[in-house]
């Protein structure tokens, strides 16, 4: 339980960056005499980076294991949102977005298979309900640094500190990665436990490797992969650009607007809690299929050319439609197509998640140049649609393991 609530910290650390770009970006750009447009940009960079590191985890893993990639990785980040708060051109920005993703994707796959393989499906939602804490925390980080006027250059130092305080935790934590298993007290369980662990172990080393072609092979894959090209252009469209939506269609103030990013990824948050709390009842796939009606009917009311608290309102419910989406399809995963595929096929969603994050925030922000972002909640129904097909096709493969 100690190695899991470490767990826990490091997916708080992986959400803290994510919504603070687009909570803080319509003041950045003014700050930094750029296009407001041009937070896809640098969302694209961020996202090249975690899509490196997404595929090479694998390899990564069998050389260094799963503690030293982890902490490595929020050491990573943590220097690159430092670099942030320095900044004084959108180049530089672009540079240091690179390994901000890079550490992010490595943390992302790797902490996600390892979940899906020695937990079960409430932790799995419980630890993307500690990123959303995270991911809550960073806009409210900034929201508040922008309230009084003390600018969003601290508001990313202060992030960063936080980091590096986690920084300290997981490389503290190093020795816990290699007892996965907890020993009960009992002489008798001892024994029991420590034949189980020892099996585990044998288990995990004989496990082919699987690489990421034959991964891509497998019936059903390509499906997945589709289905988080959809989902994370909903989750990260959303969070870089539901703050300028508000700011320019609805007339929100900036302060105003980066608040109601939070209660976006505050949705994500509460949203996860309760599916870790019913996941022993309800099976993971029928709390996907009514997360993917909550995100179309959350687009729906983003849609609605009525007062502002029907867009903020409409945030919230696609907040909280993703919150089983992306934790149980990632648990579902080894069933699926097997535990020695498993570390592949996930590293390849978050790889395809990335490419999804790196194509849809550039074309929000150009066609929104181009026409208005009057077009964002249309173009988040289109992925909303694609989840819901792709979800339930995956629905028919189960392998045992």
């Amino acid at each position: 339980m100690l190695l899991l609530f470490v767990i826990y910290m490091a997916f708080i650390s992986l959400g803290l960056p994510d919504a603070v770009l687009g909570a803080a970006w319509p003041v950045m750009s003014e700050d930094l005499h750029a296009p407001l447009e041009f937070a896809g940009v640098i969302s694209l960079f961020i996202s090249a980076g975690t899509v490196i590191s997404s595929l090479g985890v694998t390899k990564m893993m069998r050389h260094f294991g799963v503690g030293k990639v982890v902490a490595f990785s929020v050491l990573l980040t943590a220097g690159a949102l430092f670099g942030f708060s320095m900044a004084n051109v959108t180049l530089a920005l672009m540079l240091l977005a690179v390994p901000l993703g890079i550490g992010a994707g490595a943390v992302d796959a790797a902490l996600n298979n390892f979940v899906a393989v020695h937990y079960k499906a409430k932790h799995m939602n419980y630890l993307h309900s500690f990123w959303g804490v995270g991911a809550t925390t960073g806009p409210l980080i900034i929201a508040n640094y922008l309230l009084f006027q003390e600018g969003w250059r601290d508001g990313y130092a202060m992030i960063a500190y936080l980091q590096f305080s986690l920084v300290v935790v997981l490389f503290a934590a190093l020795p816990l990665w290699r007892k996965v298993v907890l020993i009960p007290s009992g002489p008798a369980q001892k024994e029991e436990q420590k034949e189980e662990q020892k099996e585990e172990q044998i288990k995990e080393q004989v496990l082919p490797l699987v690489t990421n072609m034959s991964a891509l092979k497998i019936q059903g894959v390509s499906l997945q992969l589709a289905m988080f090209f959809c989902y994370c252009a909903i989750e990260i469209g959303t969070g870089l650009w539901a703050a300028s939506f508000l700011t320019v269609e609805k007339n929100t103030p900036p302060v105003d607007a980066a608040f109601w990013v939070a209660m976006f990824f505050l949705g994500i948050t509460v949203g996860r809690f309760a599916c870790g709390a019913v996941s022993d009842h309800i099976a993971a796939e029928t709390l996907i299929r009514y997360g993917s009606a909550i995100i179309l009917l959350g687009c729906v009311m983003l849609a609605l050319p009525f007062s502002a608290i029907w867009a903020k309102t409409g945030l919230i419910f696609i907040g909280l439609g993703c919150a089983p989406i992306f934790p149980n399809t990632l648990h579902l995963t080894p069933k699926r197509f097997g535990i020695d595929a498993s570390q592949a096929i996930i590293g390849m969603s978050m790889a395809t998640a990335y490419i999804g994050i790196m194509v849809v925030p550039p074309l929000l922000g150009a066609v929104a140049q181009v026409v208005s972002f009057a077009v964002l909640p249309f173009i988040l129904l289109m992925f909303g649609v694609g989840i819901v097909v792709t979800t339930e096709r995956l629905k028919r493969y189960q392998k045992v393991t």
